[in-house]
């Protein structure tokens, strides 16, 4: 496979080629911003644990739990586009304050709410997610505003690798901090690492984007309302056949292969095996292998840059299909490793050339209506799943659900612009 260095090709002699580019790690506004990311994404994937201990400590009930985590995904939903419309309006480092704080003061009421009011604990778990929807584009589009272009796939990768390292590291870290304090205190910790998440960050180096059209000196055009904004940010993403096609694509493994394997993977490992470290090994050998293909991305990038990441998200598809057959436990466990790696072959080139292909001053709309789309229909697709395998078996739904991730990224590839992603072949400029 063809590949191309991380640096640029635009200057330099033939002799000594271009000079290296200066790693995107040695740059201290990216480290803020990649600190603050990881400090919300281990806040992020905390909360449900800490929340599970409630639970198991009976400060909550199993029905309280669902209660509460459907407020925050309904928070989460809620908020990602108007957090889009808003990071294009105005400073996107305003917009990760502002959200991220509001995340931080949702965890103090968990804490209030804890055995005492299941009303101020949905009502704060909604608060939580709507800051963690709210901050999510304005975090895609603040990278684009504090990293070069040609190091952008590189800090796409760092900021991914910080996302599986907090799956990892925040329910770990977790569990050996409640062996020495109570749930209300985890929950005020979560609360501390929201307040790092708003307050780290720096501003972008290229600051607010223009308007695409400016307004002409001396008139004062009236500001448009959000829905109208919303709308012209999906009339961006439409510009892009690639991207339609890539979402599509992405929406489709989510919504079908991720929830079929969500709701099958405990249940084959426990009646297949008849062990939960199955269950266990394969979610971990996902997040290892997500690991290692962000890694991947850091050093390679593809000369063929959407057809490689389609067909690394189409990888997916041996996750279901490992489970569909009578296999050794290795077999799905490496399944999934592959599925992991595959994941973010997809991911990286993907974020990477929304920021470089998307009108600067719509890219916040059109990363919301991203989030939007491949996890607003992750619920339906959960939600749905269990009842199709109650009605038709384990093995024709995880058939049709391995069949889609393998079918519908190569239906994508078919897209025009798909191939390199926006980009016409040739040298690169970043």
């Amino acid at each position: 496979m063809a590949t191309t260095p991380l640096h640029g090709t635009t200057s330099g002699t033939a002799e000594t080629g271009p000079p290296p580019a200066r790693s995107v790690l040695r740059d201290t506004a990216f480290l803020r911003l990649w600190a603050g990311t990881t400090a919300s994404g281990l806040a992020t994937w905390a909360l449900p644990f800490v929340l599970g201990l409630a639970v198991l400590h009976r400060e909550l009930g199993a029905a309280g739990l669902g209660l509460v985590l459907a407020a925050r995904t309904a928070g989460f939903l809620a908020a990602v586009a108007v957090g889009g419309v808003l990071a294009d309006r105005h400073s996107r480092r305003a917009v990760v304050f502002w959200s991220a704080l509001a995340a931080a003061v949702a965890a103090p009421l968990l804490a209030l709410g804890l055995g005492r009011s299941l009303v101020l604990m949905t009502l704060a778990a909604a608060l939580a997610g709507a800051g963690q929807g709210a901050c999510r584009p304005a975090f895609q589009a603040l990278t684009a505003e504090t990293v070069a272009a040609d190091r952008r796939q590189q800090a796409n990768a760092a900021m991914t690798m910080a996302v599986r390292t907090s799956t990892l590291a925040g329910p770990t870290l977790t569990a050996l901090l409640a062996a020495f304090v109570d749930v209300g205190t985890l929950l005020l910790g979560i609360g501390l690492l929201w307040l790092v998440a708003a307050l780290l960050p720096g501003r972008g180096a290229a600051g607010r984007p223009a308007a695409a059209s400016p307004t002409p000196a001396g008139s004062a055009a009236p500001r448009a309302s959000l829905r109208a904004e919303f709308v012209d940010g999906i009339r961006e993403a439409r510009r892009h056949p690639w991207f339609l096609a890539g979402l599509g694509a992405l929406t489709a493994v989510i919504a079908l292969g991720y929830s079929a394997t969500g709701v099958a993977l405990p249940l084959v490992s426990r009646d297949r095996y008849g062990t939960e470290w199955v269950l266990a090994a394969a979610m971990t050998a996902y997040t290892v292998g997500a690991l290692g293909g962000a890694l991947v991305t850091t050093r390679r990038r593809a000369g063929s840059e959407g057809w490689s990441a389609l067909a690394g998200l189409a990888l997916y598809g041996f996750a279901p299909l490992s489970l569909m057959l009578p296999v050794h436990p290795a077999v799905v466990i490496a399944a999934y490793a592959v599925a992991g790696i595959g994941i973010e072959l997809f991911n990286v080139p993907w974020f990477t050339a929304t920021q470089r292909e998307v009108a600067p001053d719509k890219l916040a709309r059109v990363s919301s209506l991203d989030f939007l789309l491949s996890y607003g229909l992750a619920p339906l697709g959960l939600a749905l799943m269990a009842p199709a395998i109650g009605v038709f078996g384990v093995t024709p739904v995880l058939a049709v659900c391995a069949g889609a991730c393998f079918l519908v990224p190569a239906a994508a590839a078919l897209v025009p612009t798909a191939r390199h992603f926006g980009r016409a072949p040739g040298p690169r400029a970043d």
